[in-house]
């Protein structure tokens, strides 16, 4: 029996804890079992980007780098993984190509080692900067396939892009199943046709929310996937990734077989469990989210869901959440179905809402208008013309790559900080104010 070992991320220190109780997991909940951690046989610990960076300036009174070193200093062996939106960043707008590779570069001085780079739209162009940025920087750049369900995504489709990516020099491949909707079957023979036509490695991350993370990751293993993303159990299932000591042991004794030590998952479980609970204690947090299939319906992930509903709460209209459900689908299709992921899932469910509390299109907010524009990048599918001629008249959106129109900032940003009172800012403080300008300046206000 040949041996083919499953490497496993570790997600409860980002994304598990991001899914299931707001991000807001610090840096003291954290450092008591960094050694454990490091000597579990993981290999890599997802613990920084997507939006802990937002949480900690926001919520936690923390510096995001700051963090980040703590972390290194105390993950010796094990390498730490960052989620970077593309030329979004950590944000939800565009960046110039300037503030993006200095981004990637001082992730890299700080104590990442690998990046997983996405776009909302899988537009490859948005990519190209952070790429070739990680590897100037000598970090492991992890191209994203962002999966998702429509008459325009088909395999064919996505291996296509797996292979532009590792033209553009991913190191490795991830798809990313954000709302949890890669079924077992499907998930083989997407890691066939991909393992089939791309020699690098292929990494799963999948989330609970549909209730079939398990059986996709095995059936994706037995396809010969070569990574896949976990949880360790309290911060583990429902919203977030598949439970991390279960899937060990599931493994264990078969050619599969991670090598993880399980009797030390257990204890990391049991710390974990007190963490949770504290997270429950000091932010009042509601973490028993349900599992939802529905979710394969309307394809939006659990905690848009609830999102959406808050804004029509607000606008008085709750009653007709009903309609929303019917309302997204159209909405996705006719701004040419792009996936549902940050910035384009909340685009969209915005567009949704104001259609059901409104009427449809009688209002247009401008992030709708610059993903007609072309500004986003490229929609999978031709968006409605009807649409179209609503959002942004006789306009032609733009062919090029959209960073191009954007000239370069840090500068420009670095005066800006100056006027603000901090002239002397590091090159760390002035990346933070310009991802989050209020945010930072606020803490900045508290802590500099």
């Amino acid at each position: 029996m040949a041996n083919k070992p499953v490497k496993i991320v570790e997600t409860v220190l980002r994304d598990g804890h991001q899914s299931i109780a707001a991000t807001r997991m610090r840096i003291v909940d954290m450092l008591p079992v960094l050694e454990k951690i490091d000597n579990a046989g993981y290999h890599a610990v997802e613990a920084w980007g997507g939006a802990t960076f937002d949480s900690c300036l926001r919520f936690l009174h923390e510096d995001p780098w700051q963090r980040l070193r703590l972390l290194k200093k105390n993950l010796p062996h094990t390498p730490i993984q960052m989620l970077l939106r593309g030329q979004n960043v950590l944000g939800y707008t565009n960046l110039a190509d300037d503030v993006v590779s200095e981004f990637v570069k001082r992730s890299v001085d700080n104590g990442v080692s690998i990046i997983r780079i996405f776009d909302a739209l899988n537009d490859t162009r948005n990519l190209e900067t952070a790429m070739r940025a990680t590897k100037e920087a000598g970090g492991h750049a992890q191209g994203c396939i962002v999966y998702t369900i429509s008459p325009y995504h088909k395999d064919e489709n996505f291996v296509q892009l797996g292979k532009e990516l590792v033209q553009m020099g991913a190191d490795s491949i991830c798809i990313k199943d954000m709302a949890g909707l890669l079924r077992p079957y499907d998930a083989y023979n997407l890691v066939k046709a991909l393992k089939a036509e791309i020699n690098v490695p292929i990494d799963l991350h999948t989330h609970f929310t549909s209730g079939m993370g398990d059986m996709t990751y095995l059936k994706a293993i037995e396809a010969g996937v070569d990574i896949v993303d976990t949880a360790l159990s309290p911060f583990a299932c429902s919203t977030s990734q598949p439970c991390t000591e279960s899937l060990v042991a599931t493994l264990q004794g078969t050619e599969y077989d991670t090598g993880i030590d399980l009797p030390l998952l257990h204890d990391l479980a049991d710390y974990f469990k007190g963490v949770k609970k504290d997270l429950v204690d000091d932010f009042n947090l509601n973490t028993n989210i349900p599992i939802d299939p529905k979710v394969l319906t309307f394809q939006i992930p659990g905690g848009m869901l609830s999102n959406l509903l808050n804004q029509m709460k607000e606008m008085g209209v709750a009653d007709k959440y009903p309609q929303l459900l019917e309302e997204m689908p159209r909405v996705r299709a006719e701004l040419g179905y792009p996936p549902l992921v940050t910035p384009t899932s909340q685009i969209l469910g915005t567009m949704a809402v104001l259609n059901v509390a409104l009427g449809r299109y009688k209002m247009i907010p401008r992030e709708v208008k610059d993903l007609v524009l072309g500004k986003y990048g490229r929609t999978p599918a031709p968006i409605d013309p009807e649409v179209k001629r609503l959002a942004i008249g006789n306009a032609e959106p733009i062919t090029c790559r959209p960073a191009d129109l954007i000239e370069p900032q840090l500068e420009k940003f670095r005066a800006r900080l100056a006027e603000d009172g901090y002239p002397n800012a590091s090159m760390e403080d002035l990346l933070s104010y310009i991802s989050f300008p209020e945010v930072a300046k606020a803490f900045f206000g508290h802590n500099r």
